[in-house]
């Protein structure tokens, strides 16, 4: 299995450390692969909100960086982790550059199957929210997320500072290395079931051929399908989405 985090800091401090304790846990439980991305290093543009890889398709972006390439690290990975220090109360700048690059994916998740965490280091406040973001990155970008953690790295760090920050991280690791194995594509639940309902059936009605939403659904057969990935739903379920099919297919929502 190949595991691939992407660390948001130009610094080899508290995040990276946090990060390769969380990869040498990794690997001590199982045949695990891993690799760190440092962003900082990485030729990244920053998005100018021309909505091209939105409408028409990334591969029309005006920038000629590293984008697909970490887009292929992203795709060749079973296990994805990202993982930013509290910069400002949000994650820091060359990772947001790094997610804005990738918004199109809310339009065309693709990682299903696949596991997500993240990790926040933070000296005070505020990473708990940090850590939320992360999730909901992850969750629209179709990973099997496990919720991350935030960990505090106040200096000097005494050693009960040390002991729980590292505690943390090994209690990370051993959730994401079980959900790692199971490799699953779960049973959404009735909300995720509306939400793809309801973008599929406004994608159908607003869009056409020229789009890259509508051509993905189209080739994906998500038109037909129950969900993203071909899962039992039961009765209750079923009839909702058919519900939802209908309430999506009207005018105006």
């Amino acid at each position: 299995m190949k595991v691939t985090a992407f660390i948001g800091t130009a610094t080899k401090k508290h995040t990276c450390y946090a990060v390769e304790r969380f990869l040498q846990n990794l690997q001590s439980m199982g045949d695990v692969d891993c690799e760190i991305v440092r962003l900082s290093e990485c030729d990244i543009g920053i998005c100018q909100g021309c909505k091209l890889c939105l409408d028409r398709g990334e591969e029309l972006c005006r920038f000629r960086d590293d984008r697909d390439m970490l887009i292929e690290k992203l795709e060749r990975s079973d296990g994805v982790v990202f993982a930013s220090p509290n910069y400002s109360f949000n994650v820091s700048g060359i990772m947001k550059v790094f997610l804005d690059r990738l918004a199109f994916l809310f339009h065309r998740p693709r990682f299903f199957g696949k596991t997500f965490t993240g990790i926040v280091v933070e000296g005070i406040y505020g990473g708990k929210e940090i850590v939320k973001y992360f999730d909901f990155i992850g969750n629209g970008f179709g990973f099997n997320v496990v919720s991350g953690v935030c960990v505090r790295s106040l200096e000097p760090m005494g050693e009960k500072d040390k002991m729980n920050f590292d505690a943390a991280i090994d209690r990370l690791s051993k959730k994401f290395y079980l959900q790692l194995v199971k490799k699953e594509f779960p049973v959404p639940s009735l909300f995720r079931v509306m939400i793809f309902r309801w973008a599929r059936s406004g994608i159908k009605r607003m869009l056409n051929e020229d789009f890259k939403d509508y051509r993905y659904y189209r080739d994906k057969g998500w038109f037909e399908s129950d969900y993203y990935y071909p899962v039992k739903l039961n009765p209750f379920k079923k009839l909702a989405g058919r519900f939802f099919d209908w309430m999506g297919s009207r005018k105006g929502l």
